[in-house]
């Protein structure tokens, strides 16, 4: 059933749009990551929102975040031996490890739910994906161009192998590509002294057809502190920027979150965009369409 609670889905500043992105699929910290009700709902209202991608044994993707069954779901054992009927059959599990009534999607099942509909013409997923080019093999290719043909532009792939990513996207027209230059040592990095405009270009020279970025927030805001702001700089080569991800239980959050939305952060992540919304509002920082 449809929330119809105001969404958490853009804010507005000076007139600068910033979409707050649903991490995982997350409308609210407590729900469950990839499920088909918060799917749907996002779909109906406009949202931007996330799903992480790992291959299956029939050359498709199941929508899980981690290379293994076990955690996110009442199967066992990797994602990659297992075959998409018996990945339909399982069941999702709630962060606690309790079993849910909520089913595993594939990436054909999400594809599907959008040629169904409804879905708004702001919709926009983002398609993580979490495998490197070792698992591209043309048999996926393939496949993947076929389940996105026709809804492609509803959609965005990205990943932090750029090989991987754009193997899939250069086969499927209209699909959407966005890079991650980030990694676990990036934000120290930057706080070392990390050469920032090498660190762009070599951001925009790795996937040219990337037409978003995705940064670290926490990146944005080291090198902020250095006087750089990687926004404009991004900006200034015509990329959006995606800065991920937020939540509010965050050490000094209400300061980040005004600082993104002054750098003009086109998209801020978040498990809890609704939240997010409201506090902004609360704080002055920005304002809802």
């Amino acid at each position: 059933m449809l929330d119809l609670d105001e969404a958490g889905l853009d804010l507005y500043r000076a007139g600068h749009r910033t979409r707050l992105k649903w991490h995982m699929g997350r409308r609210v910290r407590a729900d469950v990551p990839f499920t088909p009700s918060r799917t749907a709902e996002a779909m109906a209202f406009g949202a931007s929102f996330e799903v992480d991608l790992n291959r299956h044994a029939g050359a498709g993707f199941a929508v899980l975040h981690d290379a293994t069954l076990d955690r996110e779901t009442d199967g066992h054992g990797p994602v990659i031996a297992a075959g998409p009927d018996a990945l339909r059959r399982l069941k999702l599990r709630r962060p606690s490890g309790e079993i849910t009534g909520e089913k595993v999607l594939l990436l054909d099942d999400l594809a599907a739910l959008v040629r169904a509909g409804p879905v708004h013409p702001e919709t926009l997923i983002q398609l993580d994906l979490k495998v490197g080019a070792e698992a591209i093999d043309a048999a996926t290719v393939e496949a993947f161009a076929n389940v996105l043909a026709g809804v492609a532009p509803h959609f965005i792939l990205s990943g932090g192998d750029r090989a991987a990513v754009a193997r899939l996207g250069r086969a499927t027209a209209g699909l959407h590509l966005g890079f991650d230059p980030c990694n676990d040592g990036t934000v120290a990095a930057i706080e070392a002294g990390a050469d920032l405009d090498a660190f762009v270009a070599d951001a925009l020279a790795a996937l040219p057809e990337a037409s978003l970025v995705y940064l670290d927030y926490r990146a944005v805001l080291a090198a902020d502190r250095r006087g750089v702001d990687l926004i404009a700089a991004f900006h200034a080569a015509g990329r959006r920027i995606d800065a991920y991800t937020l939540d509010l239980d965050h050490r000094d959050a209400d300061a980040s979150l005004k600082r993104l939305i002054e750098l003009e952060a086109d998209q801020i992540t978040t498990n809890e965009p609704d939240a997010v919304a409201r506090r902004a509002v609360e704080l002055g920082l920005a304002e809802r369409n």
